[in-house]
């Protein structure tokens, strides 16, 4: 069969650094809870990519016109097992990890996904606490879902959710998928008991800016917290324009016209949000009415505490959304490795991170087509 050509640099079939280099590795500290990159950014977040398959064609994520009926997935035998991303992630936690989030693609198209969940609440801290353990989806399957993950250990679910008027959704998400169905799997969420659930809004000046006052009034009061995502230069093929963002602090002052505000402290070092709360009649934060996060990546770099390592479906581990390069650790893992040679891989490239594109996105040039350069796809490391 001739090879096709699309305008995707595919990282799946791009030769890999090896994941460090002999030497590093044995020079590579062993594991102890605290682990820093050149920039003194603590490991503590890990993204896991469990299947490069998704149901809906976002135009930011996943356009139809390069994902269609023929792009080729990566065969089954190729994604790491349960069992591999369990131990890659037993690994990662010992250098300091607390946080596991499930991505994809779409992870809840992975099969017996709960399975994975339960292994991962089985783990445990350095301090002997269960992970932190979430996951972000479209939604699409959560309503069947939702009970089996909660059941599994699963603790905090986000959805991916754009607009809340259907013909909207409908066009965003380019498969004609019903808006009702997603807000059916925040309802069931709510109901098996998730205390903690999240909805993410990519904001697309032109496309549906003109939604976030209504998403707002929506989910105020509900217990979900709403967040609004800059529409970000992620991968190679969504067409990002700086004229369709809407800047953080345009999306707050919206808001504010109607909704007052204040704004709130970080949870943790490194949150990706702003976290602003609803104001009551006192002016003060009413917790009974939640609170909303903005996440600025564009216009307010936040590279500077980044403490997100992530890794892909197949087992390439990848230190920034914005990365053009990964590092193999599958074949550490199908190699025969031990647990310690893994860690020590693991501890050399985290150490030698110094990833800052968002920091350095202005006085960068524009992408020139070369495979070389070119950043990986958000469907492949998740966002």
């Amino acid at each position: 069969m001739a090879e096709r050509v699309i305008p995707l640099v595919d990282h799946r079939s791009r030769p890999l650094r090896p994941a460090v280099p002999a030497a590093a590795a044995a020079a590579a500290m062993p594991a102890t809870g605290e682990l820093y990159d050149t920039r003194a950014r603590p490991l503590r977040d890990l993204r896991i990519s469990v299947t490069d398959r998704c149901n809906f064609r976002c135009s930011y994520c996943m356009p139809k016109e390069v994902f269609d009926k023929h792009y080729r997935y990566l065969p089954h035998s190729d994604l790491l097992s349960f069992e591999e991303i369990t131990r890659l992630a037993q690994l990662f936690m010992a250098h300091g990890v607390h946080k596991i989030r499930l991505t994809g693609g779409e992870p809840l198209l992975r099969k017996d996904l709960e399975l994975l969940v339960e292994q991962l609440a089985g783990l445990r801290t350095t301090e002997g606490r269960m992970p932190d353990l979430t996951l972000t989806t479209n939604g699409s399957l959560l309503a069947r879902k939702a009970r089996a993950l909660k059941a599994a250990g699963l603790q905090r679910v986000t959805v991916s959710l754009d607009s809340l008027d259907d013909a909207v959704f409908r066009r965003m998400n380019d498969v004609d998928f019903p808006v009702a169905e997603v807000l059916a799997g925040i309802e069931a969420a709510q109901a098996v008991g998730f205390g903690t659930i999240k909805v993410n809004m990519v904001v697309k000046r032109g496309t549906n800016d003109h939604e976030i006052l209504r998403m707002a009034r929506h989910f105020r009061g509900t217990g979900i917290t709403l967040r609004f995502i800059e529409f970000m230069d992620v991968g190679a093929t969504n067409g990002w324009r700086m004229d369709q963002v809407v800047p953080s602090r345009e999306v707050i002052a919206r808001l504010q016209s109607e909704l007052p505000l204040v704004p709130l402290a970080p949870t943790a070092v490194g949150e990706t949000a702003q976290r602003w709360g609803y104001a009551g009649a006192d002016g003060r934060h009413d917790p009974s009415l939640g609170e909303v996060g903005v996440i600025g990546s564009v216009t307010q770099a936040f590279c500077g505490d980044c403490n997100r390592a992530r890794l892909s479906m197949e087992g390439r581990l990848y230190l920034c959304l914005f990365a053009t390069e990964g590092w193999d650790l599958r074949s550490l893992l199908r190699g025969d490795a031990s647990d310690a040679q893994i860690s020590a891989a693991i501890a050399a490239i985290w150490q030698g991170r110094s990833d800052r594109y968002s920091e350095l996105r202005a006085s960068l040039p524009p992408d020139q087509g070369e495979e070389r350069g070119r950043r990986i796809e958000m469907s492949y490391i998740g966002g």
